[in-house]
């Protein structure tokens, strides 16, 4: 699932806009830091302090430091110095887990999308809809998340915008019968995508863990290779609490993937780096607005270079 050289474009102005948050803050504090001063052990640590505050990561955090410093101690440096080895930096934390989600691996491809609550998971679902049917892909959506009425009329609404047919239970249903059945008739259709919805209650693991499993379960019984990606929806917002979101869902769920929503609502958006450094799970989508265009393939490159405040060259 990727984009034209005119979409990436208008991708890049979408990205650059709203990780601006994030950007600016970084940016303000580095301009700040670097006027009228030479470098030194005392500016490297304020630096490193900027990153952690954007929720970078302390090892991220110390090594973009480590890397601004590097030869040039005792002499005077650009805000656009900073920024350039911050970029540098970020991509090269961030390249080995900029990976296409791979939808060509089994027909139906099943995949699983798990996240809390408030997370944009549904909405995300219907994103992933509507960019696969523009690429041709027919699709099947699985309201498997069916503690919420709320959730199923979401999908529901995303299934008729998208043109993906929608598999759906009254609100109670059990969810891993639903999917038992959406992955039979999905395989008795022919769809090349089935994407199923889960409930997102952390409150208590146990029930959901217990959930999740059984989902699987029975899904193996239709497809022994099912489900081929499990995606963990992320919320940008929380900061420092995703981190702890990708160790429950990845224990209970067997995460495979990443998709961080909502990075134009935060000044934070180093979040993703930090996970990335410290998971190394694959990234395969970010989102920065309510449009279905405001979903796209991760790219390591413009992500780095959107959150320093650096221009693509």
């Amino acid at each position: 699932m990727s984009d034209s050289t005119d979409e990436k474009q208008n991708w890049w102005q979408r990205l650059s806009g709203g990780l601006k948050r994030t950007s600016a803050s970084i940016g303000g504090a580095i301009t700040d830091l670097v006027a009228k001063r030479k470098l030194d052990h005392a500016m490297l640590d304020d630096i490193e302090e900027v990153l952690i505050r954007a929720d970078l990561g302390v090892d991220c955090a110390a090594r973009i430091a480590a890397a601004v410093g590097e030869g040039r101690y005792d002499k005077s440096i650009s805000s656009d110095e900073v920024k350039a080895v911050l970029a540098d930096e970020v991509e090269k934390v961030l390249t080995p887990v900029a990976k296409p989600l791979a939808i060509d691996v089994a027909k139906p491809v099943v995949v699983l999308v798990v996240g809390v609550n408030g997370s944009g998971k549904t909405t995300t679902i219907g994103k992933l809809a509507a960019r696969a049917r523009a690429h041709g892909h027919s699709v099947m959506l699985a309201a498997g998340d069916t503690f919420r009425a709320a959730a199923i009329d979401q999908l529901k609404i995303w299934g008729e915008r998208s043109g993906a047919c929608v598999m759906a239970r009254a609100p109670g249903a059990d969810a891993a019968g639903l999917a038992f059945d959406a992955l039979a008739q999905a395989r008795a259709q022919g769809i090349d995508v089935l994407l199923v919805d889960t409930a997102g209650r952390l409150q208590n693991k146990a029930v959901l863990m217990d959930e999740l499993e059984k989902i699987v379960r029975v899904m193996k019984k239709v497809d022994a290779s099912a489900p081929h990606a499990v995606l963990l929806v992320l919320d940008a917002t929380v900061g420092q609490n995703a981190l702890s979101q990708v160790e429950v869902f990845r224990e209970v769920a067997g995460v495979t993937g990443l998709i961080m929503t909502k990075l134009d609502g935060t000044a934070r958006g180093g979040i993703l780096v930090a996970i990335a450094h410290k998971f190394g799970l694959p990234v395969h989508f970010i989102g920065v607005g309510e449009g279905i265009e405001d979903l796209a393939p991760f790219s390591a490159k413009e992500f780095a270079h959107a959150i320093a405040g650096v221009d693509l060259s």
